[in-house]
């Protein structure tokens, strides 16, 4: 099981925001059998409520959902002096130029879907072991 360096033996909490339903499953499915605790939020809004009463390790975004795009939430989560230093993955299907380099500057790691599994949790790993 991988464990946040700063509590012993708490499993690392992942917030992941999609609108899609599948996506959520498909990550969760992904990350809990390695020991992350998986939180999920299917919108912009939901994320913001979800952090006021919950501690978060790492936020696995997407871009493009209804009550606050990703843009809108990661630009908010940067201004909460609470949130600003969480570490955020945009997972979207948003491929443009425009958006891979802006994403690339307001996030960790800027994954285009459809990705492979090994590719997220390789992304994740390696903010973990920095924290």
């Amino acid at each position: 099981m991988r464990y946040s360096k700063s509590r012993d033996r708490v499993p690392i909490k992942v917030l992941v925001v999609d609108d899609n339903p599948d996506v959520l499953t498909s990550i969760a499915y992904t990350l809990r059998p390695l020991g992350y605790d998986i939180l999920k939020a299917s919108s912009g809004k939901q994320c913001l409520d979800i952090l006021k009463t919950q501690k978060v390790d790492i936020i696995l975004l997407d871009i493009m959902m209804p009550e606050g795009d990703g843009w809108d939430v990661a630009s908010k989560i940067r201004e909460h002096p609470k949130w600003r230093s969480l570490p955020i993955i945009f997972v979207t299907a948003r491929a443009d130029d425009m958006s891979t380099s802006l994403g690339s500057l307001c996030s960790e790691e800027y994954i285009i879907k459809p990705f492979e599994p090994q590719d997220l949790i390789r992304a994740i790993q390696k903010i973990v072991g920095k924290q």
